[in-house]
């Protein structure tokens, strides 16, 4: 029975909620802009690397590691243009 119940995947969810809702105080709280970037940078990154263990089983077969982080560069190569590109157009002032 204890195979059957995905209790790793009910503590990722329940954590994922936490953390959520710690990213959500910086809406409500009276923090300084230093502790808002902060918090919301940890978060982030604890949210992340938790999406990736926990649902997403990165660190779980060995014979596919390389394609996987093939997979994740890419995907933060798609990020990053998504982002900066947005940047260009928007902000520095491409589109007039």
């Amino acid at each position: 029975m204890k195979q059957l119940f995905p209790i790793r995947h009910v503590i990722g969810y329940i954590a994922s909620l936490v953390l959520s809702a710690a990213a959500l105080a910086v809406i409500y709280g009276d923090f300084s802009h230093a502790a808002n970037i902060v918090i919301l940078s940890v978060t982030a990154l604890i949210q992340a690397s938790l999406q990736l263990f926990l649902f997403m089983h990165i660190g779980e077969s060995a014979d596919t590691k390389k394609e996987l982080y093939i997979n994740l560069a890419y995907a933060l190569f798609v990020g990053l243009v998504t982002i900066f590109g947005t940047l260009y157009i928007f902000v520095w002032g491409w589109y007039s």
